[in-house]
């Protein structure tokens, strides 16, 4: 995918160009400042992005909410190399540094072990009785997550500007927040998730320009009936590797790598008809054959080394269903070890499309765009004068994952729009993000009995940014727009996203469990669920 970065220069020169116009001439006159920006604008958001996910991150010092499941079981794993049981009071012993205290009996676990490998390593190094230490790796993910949104928008628009307001408004966003503070799977998988969508926008450039160097090399005459299959690219195969990490992680990165294999066939495929070869449909199934053989094998083999610990365990649930009853005929060769975890994964699909049991967080996925019910991770309430409370009906410590409600409705308005201007213009930009929004958030709603939650939308999250990213450089105007118009957008631009941060600041206490009075709390109870 070929992008042209928007001209520096104003249209008129006898307009008085903003002030951010006259910065960008200057830094495009001056390749030293053009190097030095080009590291140290995301290195500045990345380490804001750190500080807002790494202060106190230790507190509460408790087992919150889903952690009750991944603390534990990355403990196990770490140590045993399976998910094992823990006692019915695990959770506050555990708290209390109580560590030790699982069986050696195995426990079932519904999603893949990467995530819990993750969080267990960083148990190993700070220590398990650690509340820092078993999130530190999901906050070091939510962290890396703000760097490749910025990476991403600057592949995406080939603006560091673009890139340093999509990297900032995922680093202030609450739900990206609050998902990098607590020690569950989504924030893991989003990152992977990024992660596949970096490589993809590097292999989609390189192999589009390559195939068209080919082409025109070639001569017309010669390749107008059938293209070149082309077999180098190494950010397709990085790309599966990444999906595979995020699918190894939760089942969810499945859909995102079929999305995104997906897109990379028909985007070739258009290519090719551009060029001008008379078998284009065929060319493309050529060469979507030799995708599909550089992106799926290795995302199978790095999901498959996920569960490494239990295949060379004996204790892991599951790890000998079949052996009872081991597959006969066409299937007699497999591995005892893959019939096992074939059984294994037919117990997971099925447990998990039955979780339908009440809960009163959940929130179906057609509600999600609406923003009707945040996920509240954790509540603890401090009497009148205990411990510095200085409130009449007390004082609340929260830790509730509720995205930045101007970015979260924004978000939602800049995907329509994105959706309308993709009409229009057919820009393969707006395409590539349509596309990793929809795969993170439509199969969703093929379960509307499961019970599921507003937070896993931290997958949809950076999508987003990046669609309400597009839409505020629209408002800005464009480099050919007239001054006026340029200096009025880009006005209209600052205070917006000022007022953002605004939001973000008086949402930051409910974020990071801050000590806040019930009167600070109950200006945030802006809608009926926000509760």
């Amino acid at each position: 995918m070929t992008t042209t970065a928007e001209p520096l220069l104003p249209a008129s020169p006898d307009a008085r160009p903003s002030r951010y116009d006259a910065w960008r001439t200057r830094v495009a006159a001056d390749p030293w400042l053009q190097r030095r920006l080009s590291w140290l604008v995301p290195l500045i958001v990345t380490l804001f992005a750190a500080l807002l996910r790494f202060w106190n991150l230790g507190h509460p010092h408790a087992i919150v909410f889903d952690e009750t499941y991944y603390v534990k079981d990355a403990w196990t794993q770490w140590v045993l190399g399976y998910a094992a049981t823990w006692p019915d009071d695990a959770d506050a012993r555990f708290a209390a540094g109580e560590t030790g205290i699982f069986s050696t009996d195995p426990s079932f676990a519904v999603h893949p072990p990467l995530g819990k490998y993750l969080i267990g390593a960083g148990m190993a190094l700070f220590g398990a009785e650690s509340s820092f230490g078993w999130r530190v790796a999901v906050a070091l993910a939510g962290t890396a997550a703000v760097l490749l949104v910025y990476l991403v928008a600057k592949q995406l628009s080939g603006s560091i500007a673009f890139a340093a307001v999509a990297g900032l408004l995922m680093a202030i966003d609450g739900l990206a927040i609050v998902m990098s503070r607590v020690s569950i799977l989504d924030m893991l998988l989003t990152t992977f998730v990024l992660l596949g969508f970096w490589f993809l926008l590097l292999d989609r450039r390189r192999h589009l320009d390559r195939l068209a160097a080919v082409v025109v090399t070639r001569g017309h005459d010669a390749w107008s009936a059938w293209g070149p299959v082309l077999w180098n690219r190494p950010w397709l195969i990085a790309a599966g590797a990444a999906l595979g990490a995020a699918s190894a992680v939760k089942w969810s990165g499945a859909w995102v790598l079929a999305a995104f294999g997906i897109y990379a066939v028909v985007t070739d495929a258009l290519a090719r008809r551009r060029l001008g070869i008379q078998y284009w449909p065929l060319d493309a199934v050529r060469q979507g054959a030799a995708a599909f053989l550089l992106l799926v094998p290795v995302a199978l083999v790095v999901y498959l080394a996920s569960w490494t610990g239990w295949i060379a365990t004996d204790g892991g649930y599951g790890r000998h269903a079949a052996d009872a009853d081991p597959a006969t005929g066409l299937f007699a060769w497999v591995p005892m070890w893959l019939q096992n975890l074939w059984k294994y994964h037919e117990t997971i699909y099925a447990a998990t499309a039955e979780i339908t049991t009440a809960h009163t967080y959940s929130s179906p996925a057609w509600q999600w765009p609406l923003l009707l019910r945040p996920t509240s991770m954790y509540a603890g309430s401090t009497a009148d004068g205990v411990d510095g409370c200085a409130s009449a009906r007390g004082c609340l410590e929260v830790l509730y994952s509720m995205p930045n409600p101007l970015i979260w409705w924004g978000g939602i308005a800049a995907i329509l729009w994105l959706i309308v201007r993709f009409a229009m213009t057919r820009d393969g930009r707006h395409a590539v993000v349509l596309v990793a929004f929809g795969a993170a958030y439509v199969p969703w709603l093929l379960y509307p009995e499961r019970t599921i939650f507003q937070f896993y939308t931290v997958l949809m999250l950076p999508f987003m940014v990046l669609a309400l990213t597009f839409a505020l450089r629209e408002i800005s105007g464009a480099a050919h727009a007239d001054q006026h118009r340029r200096t009025s957008g880009q006005r209209t631009v600052m205070v917006v996203l000022s007022v953002i941060a605004l939001v973000s600041a008086f949402w930051f206490p409910l974020w990071s469990a801050m000590r806040v009075p019930y009167e600070f709390y109950w200006l945030h109870v802006w809608l009926p669920g926000w509760v």
